[in-house]
Formats: C-alpha cells, sequence, structure tokens
C-alpha cells in the first residue's frame, strides 16, 4: 500500500484529490461551485482523463466531481481480505459512488456514466434513488459486455485458487491489444492522438493492476438491468455516437425506449467517447437536458 501511495504522490495532478472511501484510497478532483453537483463516471481502461474536454465547461454552472473507479487510475487497487473486503463488484462500485459523494459533504448529484460507468450510474439510480437527481448514460452497457457477463459460480473456486497464473495471463493479454481496443473506442482513431493514448496507458498499468483488474473480472456477473430498469423514478438521459461498435448504437436506442420516461440523444460523426470526439455536443445535449428538468447548470 506504501508503494502506492507513493505512485500517487510522484503522478497526482495540481487538482488531484485522495481519500479513503469504502476500502480504497481514491484518486478525484472537484471543480466548480455551482448548485448541481455533477458526477462524471468513466468506462473501463480509462480514467477521469477521460473527461477532460468536458469537465471544465460542465463546472462552469456547476460542481463536478471525477474520480478513478477501483482498478483504474491513480485510486487505490487493495486486495481483499479474509472477509472480502473490499469489493470489486458492481454493486460495491455503485455503493462507493454514493458513499464518496456523501464523504465529500452532497446528498445528491446528477450521474453521468460512460460505457460501464453508464451501467454504474444505472445501478445507482436503482440502489440508491435517494441520492441521484438524475443519470446521463452515454454509451451504457446494460444488454451487453460488462452488464451481461458471468463467471460461472462452479468455476469461481478453481479460478480464484489459479489467480497468480490468470492475472499475469491478463496483464499479457491488455498490455498486447490495449491500444487496438481503445483506438476502437473512436469513430476516427486519428483523433486519438499517441500522447493522450500513453497517458491512458500509463492511468492504467500503475502496481498491481493486473490483479486488481482479474478481482474485478471474477466478481462480474450478470445484472439483469432490463428486468429492473421500470424502477428507475429520476429524469433520465441516453446519448450514444452515431457509429458506436462498442455498445452498438441500436442498444442506445433500445434503452432510451425502455427505461421510464428517457430522453434520447444521438451525437453524429463520433463512436463510444461522445464526451471525447464530439465534447461540444455532448455539453449542449446535456444542458439542454438539464434545463428541461429544471435541474440548475
Amino acid at each position: 500500500m506504501k508503494a502506492f501511495e507513493r505512485i500517487q504522490r510522484e503522478r497526482a495532478d495540481a487538482d488531484s484529490r485522495f481519500i479513503d472511501c469504502n476500502g480504497f484510497r481514491v484518486h478525484y478532483k472537484l471543480s466548480g461551485r455551482g448548485e448541481t453537483l455533477i458526477v462524471l463516471l468513466h468506462g473501463s481502461f480509462l480514467s477521469i482523463r477521460s473527461w477532460r474536454e468536458v469537465a471544465g465547461p460542465l463546472a462552469e454552472n456547476a460542481t463536478v466531481l471525477m474520480f478513478d473507479r477501483p482498478a483504474f487510475g491513480l485510486t487505490s487497487r487493495p486486495l481483499p481480505g479474509r472477509e472480502g473486503m473490499p469489493r470489486y463488484s458492481p454493486e460495491a462500485q455503485s455503493d462507493l459512488v454514493v458513499a464518496l459523494m456523501h464523504r465529500l459533504g452532497f446528498e445528491k448529484g446528477v450521474l453521468i456514466g460512460n460505457s460501464t460507468g453508464g451501467t454504474l450510474a444505472l445501478l445507482c439510480a436503482l440502489r440508491h434513488p435517494e441520492s441521484v437527481r438524475a443519470v446521463v448514460l452515454a454509451g451504457a452497457m446494460v444488454y451487453s459486455g460488462y452488464a451481461t457477463s458471468e463467471v460461472p459460480r462452479a468455476v469461481l473456486p478453481v479460478l480464484r485458487a489459479m489467480t497468480p497464473f490468470f492475472s499475469r495471463v491478463m496483464r499479457s493479454l491488455i498490455t498486447r491489444l490495449y491500444d487496438r481496443n481503445i483506438r476502437g473506442f473512436w469513430r476516427d482513431p486519428s483523433r486519438l492522438d499517441e500522447s493522450t493514448l500513453a497517458a491512458f496507458r500509463g492511468d492504467l498499468m500503475v502496481g498491481e493492476w493486473s490483479r486488481a483488474f482479474w478481482e474485478l473480472f471474477l466478481e462480474t456477473h450478470h445484472l439483469h438491468l432490463d428486468r429492473s430498469m421500470s424502477g428507475v423514478s429520476v429524469p433520465s438521459l441516453v446519448i450514444t455516437g452515431e457509429q458506436d461498435l462498442t455498445v452498438k448504437t441500436e442498444e442506445s436506442l433500445r434503452l432510451a425506449r425502455e427505461l421510464p420516461g428517457a430522453e434520447l440523444s444521438v451525437i453524429p460523426d463520433c463512436a463510444h467517447l461522445p464526451q471525447e470526439e464530439a465534447p461540444e455536443a455532448f455539453v449542449d445535449a446535456l444542458r439542454a437536458f438539464l434545463e428541461k428538468n429544471s435541474i440548475p447548470c
């Protein structure tokens, strides 16, 4: 832990902050002073860097909180102890979102999640509706990927027993495929410059990153969000890039149809990361949604 804290200090930005919450030393940034709290939840393999184009504009009229999710960025990567804590499960991550808000003195927030961050935003709205003012789901994984994957219980003991081997295998695979997979999030990969790609890679591959990611993988399970989303009672906006191939645009269109009262924004000329490829359109869609629902922004 001390070695990772040293890494945190060495790599932290001038505006980086750290706080102990739910078993993790969370790396976060807080900006703006507006009445509305906006919480930004990045996707897998990325970090708070993914919000660099939109955090500033959003902080002009709101308070913006973004943090590195467990297993990513400069948030610590503790291994579960005998009692299984801390946890990397989707439920534990959604609980961490709310616990972090409360630790920082906020009762409610607008949750904006991209990709698996969208999965967690939706899960928060279901588990903690009293703490969620609205949700914005950008390329959210609901019908595929992280939200529907599951490690069969019968093989879990074997996988856990062979953790050192499989975490090394995962490290090798992710290292080899990382650049190609991240470029695939963009409609036009040339928009992702090499320095930014290298920075994302560096954000992930910190300390015993593959072991933490393996723990996250072991706790992945089918969330059946399609069965429970009828219980979402807060305003919601679904955003999709018109050329999203990671979470196919058709899935987001389905989400907008099935999520009660959801609004839809389809952003052209971008893929899985509209906040990166089309930041102005992303912010415009968000502000229009918040204004329509009388949420100061």
